[in-house]
């Protein structure tokens, strides 16, 4: 370190803390030169004087009062903290530990520590115990908690610090710390203080999560009621932050250990209820309330059923988010339809609303949710309060998803009640009877469809004349999307007359939400109507392009965008001789676009790589010419790089925090990780574009494949984001299709079949590699059907280690899908299952029988390619797969393990014995005549 430096570390961690402190307030400057010459100035610190900079945060911290404090704690926190990227607590002489760990005590130890150090300096303790505990190198900290905690004399402070630190450190003191159920029954009944209460209650949710089985946490049921009488004295006593911390943690042990409070769930339920139903209380109270108990709801894998038990509970739930729901104003904002103030008049309230209703529906399901439903809305809809009206009206909207195999069954008596409402005289009830149409139309799709379009179809084309009310009019044109996305064409064509026509009349209003939302219901309609589109082409293109040249201010981004997505559709319905001329006019503009410096947030970037490769589609070979145009934005968008930050879980962690909605924050352990959700969506899109060229152009897309392949083989393992994988895993076969098609049409720049070679030895182990690592079942059986379709491409290209590399996988598969059978199995036994579990376990295993399917693709596909030289790994494979033929096993795991042996029979027939060939006969009769299965082994 140059003298200078020394000089100005000397000064901060001298003996005069001014220089320190200044330094301190630099780091949390809104200047941000200062700010980063003060990090620079600290990192520096850091590396160079680690002791003497730890020893001076810590004796900060024996000034609890002191302005900086609070950031003191935070930053030593970071140097004492082992998950923590600064950890030098290691690297720390022994004196400088030994002082360090006496200074924290000393710290913590302080009567009436400041809220905003207390909590850090306990995060900063736990986080070195931690790290110290597992070596018994910490005990006197033992000491200190059990004092504090323990003795009566200890200031409510004090005891509040050593409980949230016991709390943290609940896994490794469970096993030694004495006497903790008395402790903990004793600080939930602490006689004076709220505070302790609720930290008591923190420990003891932390304790009982830290547990390993159900009879170590039984031992602590006890504990119940007094955490809930501490949740109520907060409230009793207008401690509303204090109850919210409390609800916070009961939330948390309602995902986490549901089966917890099964014993006493009435009583638990029904307080949290009474939380929620009480309009003195702040919305975030009674809003945390409601999380608690739709949590549990949610809890199905660890309590199947567990809240179906109480419908008298759900359905008092589901009055109060109905209540909730009526906390909507109507704004003028509102009646002017300005995208801008798309949301004007609702509140927190009404939003939290909608969101719990769809979960709790999908949680408790139809049967449940539907008869609860069914009392409640008769009176809403017949208030004369526009609100209760409305309400009505959005919830049943929120519960379609959940309820849908309920309500398919009742779908006229539903939607005659929401279209009774088209006609309400108020237009924002109006506009709710549109929006539950267009979700209804989604979820209870095709059904709907294709039984009430006589009756759906002219109330929203009738809702378009609305010319008094444009969020009216718009909506019902949005509302045609959702009804013809699962609409076949013959439905939807004897009525495209009058909605195209009235389509266009809304594309020339001149209100912008009335024009996207035109633009895309024609999207919709050309895109399920089809050929049968021709006939308004030359009516609409002509409107179509008008947007698209003129609408170039910014305010008109996504205008022009949706005019994009819409010719584009238009185009691919009518094909390609009916679209070629206008198509040349179109890429042209997009070409000059794409040329363009566009802003980062331009929603025309992501809309434009969509139109892109629909246009491609369109035009098939013939748009190979402005591939060289399309292909260096769209690899650049597959190549961005997640935008993630990581940073401490703990709410103490002030520095960096960021409230920008565009990212999406997920906790993992003690790390919470933000990640911009604006590039993943483009990352996404242009992902699934690459797939889409290769399959449509085949030999033409040879010049892109290295890049193409390099691009998107690592992305495979993008577990930010399943649409990426998903996109990367369809492209792999493509890429060796179009490979081998340019080899065998000459059209390869000279390459042969080395060149497949190559490209299928890089393709093939990285799906090998992800099969097994993947953690949503769907994702899995996709990577084993684009591994099948690479292995077919490769053929005998493939060697033997990578045959056993695929053998290998699919053992993992197999077993991995085979545990998650069993553990679905011991969830049926629980005394709470029931009829809508067991619907929700079939659909599951559906899945799991869909993997197992792809399975057997891929080792018939590798039995027809390698007959004879197969049969060595089948004997492996046999033994995983013999066992699917037991009379345990669904009929259609039988099917397919049936089928696969009669595969490998049938490639390698005249190797395999002929006792086999005779079971394998036996089998196939059993399985034709619907008889039981004989345990067969093989």
């Amino acid at each position: 370190m140059d003298p200078r430096a020394e000089a100005d570390a000397a000064a901060v961690l001298g003996a005069d803390p001014a220089a320190l402190t200044a330094l301190l307030a630099d780091l949390t400057s809104p200047v941000n030169e200062a700010r980063s010459r003060a990090e620079q100035q600290f990192h520096a610190l850091r590396g160079s004087h680690p002791d003497a900079l730890a020893l001076s945060l810590a004796h900060l911290l024996l000034s609890p009062a002191h302005p900086s404090a609070p950031i003191a704690a935070v930053l030593l926190r970071r140097l004492i903290a082992p998950s923590s990227q600064a950890f030098v607590y290691p690297a720390l002489s022994p004196a400088t530990q030994s002082s360090l760990r006496a200074l924290l005590l000393s710290a913590a130890s302080a009567p009436a520590l400041p809220r905003s150090v207390s909590r850090k300096l306990s995060d900063a303790v736990a986080e070195l115990a931690s790290y110290l505990l597992p070596a018994n190198a910490w005990p006197d900290l033992l000491s200190f908690l059990y004092k504090s905690i323990d003795s009566q004399s200890s200031p409510p402070g004090l005891q509040e610090s050593a409980l949230n630190i016991l709390a943290r450190l609940a896994s490794h003191l469970a096993a030694v710390f004495p006497n903790l159920h008395g402790l903990l029954l004793a600080a939930l009944s602490h006689p004076s203080s709220a505070d302790v209460r609720v930290a008591g209650l923190n420990a003891a949710i932390s304790l009982i999560q830290s547990l390993p089985s159900a009879g170590a946490r039984d031992q602590f049921q006890d504990l119940l009621p007094a955490m809930m009488r501490a949740l109520a004295e907060s409230l009793n006593c207008g401690n509303e932050g204090s109850a919210q911390e409390a609800l916070e943690m009961m939330i948390e042990l309602a995902g986490a250990e549901p089966r917890f409070l099964r014993r006493q769930l009435p009583d638990v339920v029904a307080s949290m209820l009474q939380i929620a139903e009480a309009p003195g209380l702040e919305d975030g109270t009674r809003h945390l309330a409601v999380e608690f108990v739709v949590t549990l709801a949610e809890a199905r894998e660890r309590a199947p059923g567990m809240m179906r038990k109480l419908p008298r509970y759900v359905g008092r739930l589901f009055a109060v988010l109905m209540t909730m729901l009526l906390d909507v104003q109507d704004e003028p904002a509102w009646h002017a339809a300005v995208p801008e103030e798309e949301d004007a008049g609702e509140t927190g309230s009404y939003v939290f609303a909608q969101e719990c209703l769809d979960r709790l529906a999908i949680a408790v399901g139809g049967n449940t949710i539907l008869p609860v439903a069914a009392e409640l809305l008769p009176s809403f809809f017949s208030s004369e309060d526009w609100k209760r009206r409305h309400a009505a009206l959005v919830t049943i909207a929120q519960i379609a998803e959940g309820s849908a195999k309920v309500m398919i069954k009742n779908l006229e008596q539903v939607v005659g009640m929401v279209l009774n409402s088209f006609q309400d005289p108020h237009p924002r009830v109006r506009w709710a009877a549109i929006n539950a149409v267009g979700q209804l139309s989604t979820d209870l799709g095709p059904e709907l469809q294709n039984q009430l379009h006589h009756v759906v179809l002219p109330a929203l084309a009738s809702a378009m004349d609305d010319v008094q009310n444009p969020r009216v009019q718009a909506h019902a044109a949005s509302a045609i999307l959702n009804f013809s996305e699962n609409c076949r064409p013959d439905i939807l064509t004897p009525y495209l007359d009058g909605i195209v026509g009235k389509l266009l009349l809304l594309l020339q209003t001149g209100n912008q939400m009335v024009q996207e939302a035109a633009l895309t219901a024609l999207a919709s309609a050309a895109d399920s109507s089809q050929e049968h589109f021709q006939k308004y082409y030359d009516a609409v293109m002509p409107y179509l392009k008008a947007i698209l040249m003129n609408a170039t201010d910014k305010s008109n981004r996504m205008l022009r965008a949706k005019s994009m997505e819409c010719i584009s559709l238009v185009g691919m319905a009518v094909g390609k001789q009916k679209f070629k001329d206008d198509a040349k006019q179109v890429m042209e503009v997009l070409m000059t676009l794409q040329g363009s410096q566009m802003e980062a947030d331009d929603p025309i970037t992501s809309y434009m790589l969509q139109a892109w490769a629909r246009l491609c589609k369109c035009l098939g070979q013939d748009f190979l010419p402005y591939m060289s145009v399309v292909m260096p934005p769209l690899l650049q968008s597959a190549q961005l790089k997640p935008d993630v930050s990581v940073t401490s879980a703990g709410p103490e962690d002030e520095i960096g925090e960021s409230d920008d909605e565009g990212v999406e924050t997920i906790t993992l352990g003690d790390k919470r990780i933000g990640i911009r959700t604006s590039l993943l969506e483009e990352k996404a899109t242009a992902c699934n574009m690459l797939c889409c060229y290769a399959d449509e152009l085949k030999e033409g897309f040879f010049p892109w494949i290295d890049q193409v392949t390099t691009t998107l083989a690592p992305l495979l393992k993008f577990y930010f984001h399943e649409e990426v994988r998903k996109a990367a895993i369809s492209a792999m076969p493509e890429l060796l299709r179009s490979a081998k098609l340019a080899i065998e049409k000459g059209q390869a720049q000279g390459r042969d079949k080395s060149y497949l070679k190559q490209l299928s030895d890089y393709i093939v182990p990285a799906l090998v590699e992800v099969m097994h690592k993947e953690p949503e079942p769907q994702i899995c059986a996709s990577i084993l059907e684009s591994l099948n379709e690479s292995i077919q491409v490769s053929g005998t290209l493939l060697e033997e280690n990578q045959v056993r590399s695929v053998v290998e996988g699919v053992k993992e598969v197999i077993v991995a899908s085979a545990n998650r059978r069993i553990e679905r199995t011991a969830r049926a036994k629980a005394e709470d299952f029931d009829s809508e579990e067991e619907e929700l376990l079939r659909e599951e295993n559906e899945q799991e029988d869909e993997i197992f399917d792809q399975v057997g693709d891929c080792i018939g596909t590798l039995a027809k390619t390698f007959k004879t030289y197969f049969l060595p790994f089948f004997d492996e494979l046999s033994m995983y797969l013999t066992p699917m033929l037991g009379k345990d096993r669904t009929s259609e795991e039988r099917r397919i393990a049936i089928c696969i042996f009669d595969d490998v029979a049938e490639h390698c027939r005249e190797f395999m014995e002929l006792a086999f060939v005779l079971n394998l006969a036996v089998l196939h009769l059993d399985l034709t005549l619907g008889r039981p299965y004989p345990d067969y082994t093989m």
